[in-house]
């Protein structure tokens, strides 16, 4: 303890005055209630979940065997500390060296990594002010402000991003495809934009919803990071791969980004069934990917022909989901559908008030929404 230091004998001061003010006034996520609880409280006979991007074909067949193989004895054993065997088989199949990758518990841990290993006070990051939400709320609740660029015909817009940037910008966050709009920036637009910003900024291109996309345009940023050692790629093991319960995600960058990023991160914070089912899908995934594609793709399809009969405004580009303007509060419309067993993402929370957006998934579910979803809007249109 230092000298000048004297402990107040009064009494202790409030829990409050112990918390920073970017953290006080930060409103906390609330994640929902488990299933059984919901469809108790909304009186619904079942659920389906519409509302985070799950892939309902769940893991690779790969993924399966792998964590059944493993013996349950093991699971005593902490895990390797920094995914050494998952970041050689990345490392193998994109084409960079191991050293190269991180792996995260989920893309939450990566992008507070980033910001924790780029960005100090007085610092900000810029991103869009319709996309996700996490690259906002890390930046806020460490201390740094977020800059926020409105879309341009529901995209990120590259021009209003570039007059954003200052000498205290730290990091750039680009979503492509954007959640939740589904749009993207082409290979030429991104190559563009990488050009113009140059190398005083960290770029990061994330990319949790590219294996969804199929587009000849869609650029494949891991490949720019030899031109721009400023980028650094995100992907996810839990959209596409099915993986999302076990919490995996990486990121890749060139070895001076990495090196510094990987000073800020967790040790032990993937856990061992997490690397070995994402090693096993990196292997084979058994066909998944496209039958996940096609699922998608004619989900898209059905989906946007039910709003237009409804006459009601969508937007779906790429990745597993597609938005609809309500004619009525997008949280009434959640509240509505629930007791009918659909459950769907509100999007004032996304800035988007008044829309819904729903998880692309098997026909038979999507059939169930459309049934649910067309009964609603037609009892609201009925007592308007």
């Amino acid at each position: 303890m230092r000298e000048d230091y004297t402990p107040s004998s009064s009494a202790a001061a409030p829990i409050e005055e112990l918390v920073p003010d970017y953290v006080r006034n930060f409103q906390a996520y609330v994640p929902s209630k488990p299933d059984h609880l919901l469809m108790r409280e909304y009186g619904a006979p079942f659920l389906h979940r519409l509302n985070n991007n799950e892939n309902p074909l769940g893991p690779p067949p790969a993924a399966r065997e792998a964590i059944a193989a493993h013996p349950v004895e093991r699971l005593s054993i902490y895990p390797n500390g920094d995914s050494f065997e998952l970041r050689e088989a990345l490392g193998r199949r994109f084409g960079f060296p191991a050293e190269q990758f991180l792996v995260g518990n989920g893309s939450t841990e990566v992008i507070t990594s980033i910001i924790k290993a780029f960005c100090g006070q007085g610092d900000n990051i810029v991103t869009a002010d319709k996309t996700f939400a996490v690259y906002e709320w890390v930046a806020e609740f460490s201390g740094i402000e977020a800059r926020l660029v409105p879309l341009r015909d529901h995209a990120f817009d590259p021009e209003a991003m570039l007059a954003r940037l200052d000498r205290r910008t730290k990091v750039v966050f680009v979503c492509n495809p954007n959640n939740p709009t589904g749009t993207y920036w082409p290979a030429g637009v991104l190559v563009d934009f990488l050009e113009r910003v140059g190398e005083r900024h960290i770029v990061v291109v994330d990319e949790a919803y590219c294996e969804y996309v199929t587009k000849a345009g869609y650029p494949d940023a891991m490949t720019l990071i030899g031109r721009f050692p400023n980028v650094v790629v995100f992907r996810t093991f839990s959209k596409m791969y099915g993986l999302a319960a076990l919490r995996i995600g990486y990121m890749v960058g060139s070895a001076p980004v990495v090196d510094a990023v990987r000073r800020t991160c967790n040790t032990y914070s993937v856990n061992t069934l997490a690397q070995i089912a994402a090693k096993a899908v990196i292997a084979d995934d058994g066909g998944h990917v496209e039958r996940s594609r096609q699922m998608v793709q004619e989900a898209r399809a059905y989906l946007s022909k039910l709003f237009d009969a409804l006459e009601l405004p969508g937007i779906g580009g790429e990745g597993s989901y597609i938005m609809v303007k309500v004619p009525i509060n997008d949280t009434l419309m959640y509240r509505r559908l629930m007791r009918r067993g659909i459950m769907v993402r509100s999007m004032t929370g996304f800035r988007f008030p008044g829309w819904i957006r729903v998880t692309l998934r098997e026909p038979e579910v999507m059939a169930c929404f459309a049934e649910a979803f067309s009964n609603e809007i037609k009892a609201v249109r009925q007592a308007s």
